[in-house]
């Protein structure tokens, strides 16, 4: 489902980390971790990501602050998963004005969170055709 692509997997707590990185990794897909938004950032500038998972509550460098720096310095449009245990942060603005495209609640149904990268991907390889034509 997930063949070849590219996901990097911030996240603090070493458990979530661990399924994520199963369910992913059973797809198909080649997985980067990070512990906090400063690594998430490091591994993006020297790897060609397809999608970000990103922790918003991460020791350090949160994900939101890790979110503008991705779109504001580096000017990368790569698509952010917020995953989050908090059912209302997808209602608050500062997360949309960081550069989030989606939230995900943990903990997260496999399938969904599938469902949600390969939709992410799609909509962004439209994106790169209609830009390209």
């Amino acid at each position: 489902m997930l063949n070849g692509v590219k996901i990097l997997v911030a996240e603090d707590n070493l458990i979530n980390q661990k399924i994520a990185n199963y369910i992913l990794s059973k797809q198909g897909a080649v997985i980067f971790t990070a512990l906090n938004g400063k690594e998430a950032i490091e591994l993006l500038e020297t790897n060609a990501i397809d999608v970000i998972l990103m922790d918003l509550q991460m020791p350090g460098m949160d994900g939101v602050e890790a979110a503008t720096y991705i779109r504001g310095v580096l000017k990368n449009n790569v698509p952010i998963i917020a995953l989050t245990a908090d059912a209302y942060a997808n209602e608050s603005n500062d997360y949309e004005q960081a550069g989030i495209n989606t939230f995900l609640a943990k903990p997260f149904d496999p399938v969904m969170l599938c469902d949600t990268i390969l939709s992410l991907i799609k909509n962004q390889d439209n994106k790169i055709k209609s830009i390209a034509s």
